[in-house]
């Protein structure tokens, strides 16, 4: 990634973050402290992913889409590990979402607006519906979860989980194109 002015990133204390080349960074980001970007992974126009207090992790092919907020939480003492957010490989989180202290593990699926909150979980293929609100709770391995807060609706089929595939290889292919487009990349 060429030097930009155009998006921040910033060390917060002693961290920086560390972006995979590969990586698509939109114009309008702010990405600051202990932040792990994998390959081909996306992050959208005008994103916010702050780890002062704790880190975050992007896997490879993920993409946080447009007006996204990434945070983690920091230890307490009722929780002295604090919860850092880990995002898993080929995930998909849809635009204006909230994801806090969570993790998303490989494959999951946030929908628009929809908000993670700390301690939450997102198992592999599991799906939390556009609006929806994770409170502290496990969405298990193929399920969708909707509501505010979010409840189990029913498990996914092959179908819904091969969409949602094909909608993270799109986003890999469409975050190539707007690079090139920005003239990002050689």
């Amino acid at each position: 990634m060429s030097e930009r002015t155009d998006i921040t990133l910033a060390a917060i204390n002693g961290k920086s973050p560390r972006i995979h080349s590969s990586a698509f960074i939109a114009p309008g980001c702010r990405i600051i402290g202990n932040v792990e970007i994998g390959p081909d992974a996306s992050v959208w126009y005008n994103c916010v992913i702050r780890a002062d207090v704790h880190r975050v992790v992007i896997g490879a092919r993920s993409n946080i889409q447009d007006g996204t907020v990434v945070h983690c939480d920091s230890p307490k003492p009722l929780n002295p590990d604090g919860f850092p957010t880990i995002i898993g490989e080929d995930v998909l989180i849809g635009h204006m979402a909230m994801v806090h202290g969570c993790t998303l593990e490989d494959r999951a699926f946030v929908g628009l607006g929809a908000i993670v909150m700390d301690g939450s979980y997102i198992e592999s293929d599991g799906m939390l519906a556009a609006g929806a609100m994770l409170t502290g709770k496990r969405i298990g391995a193929r399920q969708l979860w909707m509501g505010r807060p979010a409840k189990h609706l029913r498990d996914l089929d092959d179908a819904a989980i091969e969409a949602n595939q094909a909608g993270v290889k799109g986003y890999v292919i469409n975050g190539r194109m707007h690079a090139e487009a920005l003239g990002l990349k050689a």
